[in-house]
């Protein structure tokens, strides 16, 4: 966001906050380091812009139900 927090350190910001929160970044810049190493930034999934309803279904499902198992 111009002018503003990047993804990075707003969900930094959020997970001092709340640790347990479970945040997907999405970009339209497939080639940039946030969505290829979403993990180390401490997002819990990924998914690259324009997305399908098909694919944040997936990422959505992936995050909030099988990830809340481990």
């Amino acid at each position: 966001v111009r002018g503003g927090l990047g993804g990075k350190e707003c969900v930094s910001e959020i997970k001092n906050l709340s640790p347990g929160t479970k945040a997907i970044v999405s970009s339209g810049y497939s080639n940039d380091q946030v969505i290829s190493e979403y993990r180390h930034y401490g997002f819990r999934g990924a998914v690259c812009k324009p997305y399908r309803l098909q694919e944040l279904s997936a990422i959505l499902h992936e995050v909030l139900v099988e990830k809340s198992e481990g």
